[in-house]
């Protein structure tokens, strides 16, 4: 892999285009194009189990000794499954799923 360093100075604008967004576009953004990203995000993760269980237990806000815990899996799988050794499969991942869409009731449905 090739490493290429950039030097990017404040005073100098045309430094900055160089692997920065264009303003113009994220102005010129509607609610509607962000939550279609947002939605195109989303749908990413979820085809990445590893990522997608990782988002899960952070958006809770667990730590991987907590999470498996809190869903009754081993620390274990829940380290396999963000490390992508593992994919959750039936229904631990309907379980993520609904963890991810509803976390309060799936947290007290199994509490």
């Amino acid at each position: 892999m090739k490493t290429v360093r950039m030097m990017i100075d404040p005073a100098i604008p045309a430094s900055l285009a160089v692997g920065r967004i264009d303003p113009v576009r994220v102005d010129a953004a509607t609610e509607v194009d962000i939550a279609a990203h947002r939605a195109a995000d989303d749908m990413e993760a979820v085809q990445d189990a590893a990522r997608f269980a990782r988002r899960v237990r952070k958006r809770l806000g667990l730590s991987q000794a907590e999470f498996s815990q809190r869903i009754e899996v081993s620390l274990e799988t829940i380290r396999n499954w963000e490390q992508g050794k593992r994919c959750p499969t039936g229904a631990a991942k309907a379980l993520l799923k609904v963890l991810d869409r509803a976390p309060e009731a799936a947290l007290a449905a199994l509490h």
